[in-house]
């Protein structure tokens, strides 16, 4: 009788020692990791672009002179470093380095030799060819000046763009007399990598600092690519307002001795004229039987250019009205980079009521951009009020069912 107490004496012994060492592990291991440097919380990805905004809840300056440089130097926090994922180690913390602060205070602290920071604030002549010089009018309407810095790693074949500042920017809200900025950037002239920047509120002085890292660009490429900046003011009710563009040419830059500061005049865009819209090529059939509209896309020819690469991504949005709401919208797939488009899709549309009196149909021709809305390049509407060429379609459909009739027409300003 006493071995089997005995025994079950210690069983319930190191089952408790068990629990007790268990629990003691699981609490080792949550307090090791509390103390684990957490990761950056602020990184946004797109397609082939990593963003490393530094320092958001501070606004800084940017090319100061020497006397405020010093002063920064010395007045700036040492916990004011900028963080790279890709320095992290296995366990997710950053290594200790030791840093020396040279050039501007507001930009990385560390970087290779042949990465060290130099100003450039002019380019060689030819970089500057298609840069419009501001004439004695544009003068007196200044839209800001936008401030930037340009580098090539080449041990990850990485360029580096990064968007520092915009200063003295216009008013775009006669209300409150601020704009909402915002940058966006385009790489020509085949535009894969299109970024913007955050929306920053009620300011004409924005400080943007965030980085865009383009990974697979061969630095032998980079004479023959060219910076497009849009700067544009958010506008929470309607198109954002455009305040006007930056254009640098890459050709003639040398960014193999380092990280280049610049900064430029922020001119007025370089609006399209209204004639010249290009033509849209549709064919329609009413079926009076079933009561459909059937409408055939076909082609588009002679687009303008949406942008200074002279390229556009152009796509159709067909809407259907009834006594001027709007019922029913289709939309064709998007064609890349080319001013003439073949499109070839069909859409069939109910109509709801007997004949096309109060139907009219409208095509918008749009230019897709994944970076910001879409811009309108032009615009056609079929109908039995519509002037010209749409008027004269709209009454042969209705005179001809169930005939399919194509025919060319002008785009009208979007």
């Amino acid at each position: 009788d006493e071995i089997p107490t005995v025994v079950g004496i210690f069983s319930a012994f190191g089952l408790v020692f068990s629990v007790s060492l268990f629990a003691w592990i699981c609490c080792q291991r949550k307090s090791s990791k509390s103390n684990k440097t957490p990761p950056y919380k602020f990184v946004h990805v797109l397609k082939g672009v990593d963003i490393y905004p530094e320092n958001l809840n501070s606004k800084k300056k940017f090319g100061a002179d020497d006397k405020s440089e010093a002063n920064n130097k010395s007045a700036m926090p040492k916990n004011s470093l900028h963080l790279d994922l890709e320095k992290r180690d296995l366990n997710g913390n950053f290594p200790k380095t030791t840093t020396k602060m040279q050039g501007f205070p507001d930009l990385e602290n560390s970087s290779p030799k042949h990465f060290a920071e130099r100003k450039k604030d002019s380019v060689s002549p030819d970089s500057l060819k298609s840069i419009t010089s501001l004439s004695s009018e544009d003068k007196q309407d200044k839209l800001g000046t936008l401030f930037f810095s340009l580098e090539y790693n080449f041990e990850k074949k990485a360029f580096v763009v990064n968007i520092k500042e915009a200063r003295g920017l216009p008013a775009m809200d006669e209300q409150s007399m601020t704009s909402d900025p915002y940058i966006k950037m385009t790489i020509l002239p085949e535009k894969k990598h299109k970024v913007k920047t955050r929306v920053l509120r009620k300011t004409l002085d924005p400080a943007f600092d965030e980085t865009f890292t383009f990974y697979g660009i061969p630095y032998s490429q980079i004479q023959d690519l060219t910076l497009h900046f849009m700067v544009l003011s958010f506008d929470r009710f309607s198109r954002d307002d455009v305040i006007g563009e930056v254009l640098i040419p890459l050709a003639g830059i040398e960014l193999s001795e380092g990280r280049l500061l610049m900064d430029r005049e922020i001119i007025k865009r370089n609006v399209r004229k209204s004639s010249g819209r290009g033509e849209l090529l549709v064919s329609l059939c009413y079926q009076s039987t079933t009561n459909t509209l059937t409408v055939v896309v076909l082609k588009a020819r002679h687009l303008p250019k949406s942008d200074v690469s002279g390229l556009s991504d152009p796509y159709v949005k067909v809407n259907l009205y009834h006594a001027k709401k709007r019922i029913s919208k289709k939309k064709t797939h998007v064609k890349k980079c080319t001013p003439n488009a073949v499109f070839n899709e069909l859409f069939v549309f109910d109509i709801p009521c007997e004949g096309l009196d109060d139907i009219s149909i409208e095509f918008l021709v749009l230019d897709s951009d994944r970076g910001s809305r879409n811009e309108v390049i032009g615009r056609l509407t079929l109908g039995s009020s519509a002037e010209g060429t749409g008027g004269e379609h709209w009454k042969e459909i209705c005179e001809y069912p169930r005939r399919q009739i194509a025919k060319w027409h002008m785009l009208c300003d979007g």
